[in-house]
């Protein structure tokens, strides 16, 4: 227990020094980082493993003008003409996309579900909206991004985008044009120079992927995504890395691709995860009928379980059978003397904070207007893959990886939460009063163990070195919501463990991909 305290303060201390020296946003946002400089190329990826596309070739991407052109001469000119008069903020533009396309595309992600992550308040007569797609601006603003919604955000934007850049390095390979910057002596170049071909655009590719997910995942700011593309474009004809034709032809490839993503989000049955009174009260009927106690809402008025049929969600990793069969065994029983003990242990807990797990439960609370839990180890997984200098299309597999787990992480977590209706222990015990507020939705699993456990599983595979840290934090931040009063122990101990179930099938498809580690 003293180590994992110990961790707990240290890992703080650190957070809290990174925060004051590189300026991070809500969404843990660095700006000031080095331009990327892949420690490969990985000119070869066009014959990974893709996730939906059936082939790299699956859509067309025609052959480029040969660089002798009049029209490419025009193109390297446009460079020149930018590159004559360049404000600050165009410069602080092109320093800011260089440091790499997903990173920053999951940046501007977890901005938005942090924007987005706020339930809605009450109506007049007691009931709650709930938010609509059709009419996203409206109250309350769709999307409502809690944990399991934006678990399948990242996955989608971040599957979407290694699709897309896997097609796009089949034909790099194929055409192999230079980029500009190798094409004509008198264009600077305002990010580092590599040998990787430029057509089509890796950067282009990503923010096209990423603009189609985004405006349906968050209807009401297609604005400000689109602004978002933009200024990542013309950074990179700003910078010399691409005439505009590698940038059409990207975002042309990454668009098409996005839309097989687009076509299975609409039929994955998310949109029916809020479920309707029947089911809920049915939910409740079920508790009783096995002799249990329900859990209820705890909020004022009492607030409809929070999508309680997200359980239901087709799986990127593996079959509906197999998330069932991850389903684990019953909590003790709300009657029995373990279930007695824990919720005493968790009134101890609150009873005898520490200075330690204090902070240990506000590092990891992740609670309404942030990125939530998965965007939380978004960002710890950003951190360091920033060190280890991956090429772009590596980046947006590994994302694909982590994210993928912690979505289908969050339907196993929910079909079990949901299947059990495990009561909270400040439901069987009012004396537990919780650091960070009740969630409202059912005890057993925890979801912050659960998405934990996927991380730290599919983290230590991609980063080996760090395995036994990433444990660690997944065990920090599982016992958080036992500290906080949240969860009884055996809710952090099983969701660890169907965590890292979850997990070790991503580490089985990034073992099949053919991307090597």
């Amino acid at each position: 227990m003293k180590k994992r305290i110990l961790y707990g303060a240290v890992l703080i201390t650190m957070m809290i020094t990174i925060v004051v020296a590189c300026s991070k946003s809500i969404s843990g946002r660095t700006d000031d980082i080095p331009a990327l400089q892949p420690a490969k190329s990985d000119i070869d990826a066009g014959a990974w493993k893709t996730v939906l596309l059936t082939s790299p070739t699956e859509f067309a991407v025609a052959a480029p003008a040969a660089t002798t052109t009049p029209d490419y001469i025009a193109q390297v000119n446009e460079i020149k003409t930018w590159q004559q008069n360049l404000s600050t903020e165009e410069i602080n533009s092109v320093k800011y996309w260089s440091a790499g396309a997903v990173l920053r595309w999951n940046e501007i992600l977890r901005d938005l579900v942090a924007k987005h992550n706020l339930p809605p308040y009450q109506n007049a007569d007691n009931t709650y909206p709930i938010p609509s797609a059709t009419n996203p601006l409206a109250y309350p603003q769709f999307p409502f991004a809690n944990p399991p919604y934006a678990a399948r955000a990242y996955a989608y934007v971040s599957a979407a985008q290694y699709d897309a850049l896997v097609a796009a390095y089949y034909y790099k390979k194929l055409y192999n044009r230079a980029a500009p910057y190798k094409v004509d002596a008198t264009i600077t170049s305002l990010i580092p120079q590599t040998d990787l071909p430029s057509y089509p655009s890796e950067d282009a590719v990503v923010a096209g992927a990423a603009v189609e997910l985004l405006k349906l995942l968050f209807p009401g700011d297609q604005d400000y995504i689109q602004q978002k593309a933009e200024e990542h474009k013309r950074a990179r004809i700003i910078s010399g890395a691409n005439v505009r034709s590698d940038i059409e032809a990207g975002e042309a490839l990454g668009r098409a691709v996005a839309q097989k993503f687009v076509t299975r989000a609409r039929g994955d049955r998310a949109g029916a995860a809020v479920g309707n009174q029947a089911q809920w009260t049915q939910l409740e009927t079920d508790a009783i009928a096995k002799g249990e106690t329900p859990w209820y809402s705890l909020d004022l008025p009492k607030r409809p379980p929070m999508l309680p049929l997200f359980g239901k969600v087709k799986t990127f990793l593996f079959d509906s059978l197999t998330a069932v069969s991850l389903r684990p065994p019953p909590p003790p029983s709300v009657k029995s003397d373990q279930m007695r003990k824990e919720t005493e242990e968790v009134l101890d807990q609150i009873k005898n904070p520490t200075r330690e797990k204090t902070a240990i439960v506000h590092f990891w609370a992740d609670g309404v207007a942030t990125y939530t839990p998965p965007g939380h180890w978004d960002a710890i997984a950003a951190e360091d893959f920033i060190k280890k200098n991956f090429s772009e299309v590596r980046w947006a597999r590994n994302m694909a990886l982590l994210n993928m787990s912690l979505m289908d992480a969050a339907i196993v977590c929910w079909d079990t939460k949901y299947f059990y209706f495990n009561p909270r222990p400040t439901q069987l015990n009012p004396s537990i009063k919780t650091l960070t507020g009740i969630p409202n939705f059912p005890s057993y699993i925890s979801g912050h163990s659960t998405f934990s456990g996927a991380a730290s599983a599919i983290l230590g595979y991609i980063v080996p070195e760090r395995a036994s840290d990433y444990e660690a934090m997944a065990s920090e931040a599982s016992m958080s919501r036992l500290y906080g009063g949240i969860h009884y122990r055996s809710d952090c101990d099983m969701g660890l463990v169907v965590g890292k179930n979850v997990g070790n099938y991503a580490v089985l498809k990034g073992q099949a991909d053919g991307a090597g580690n």
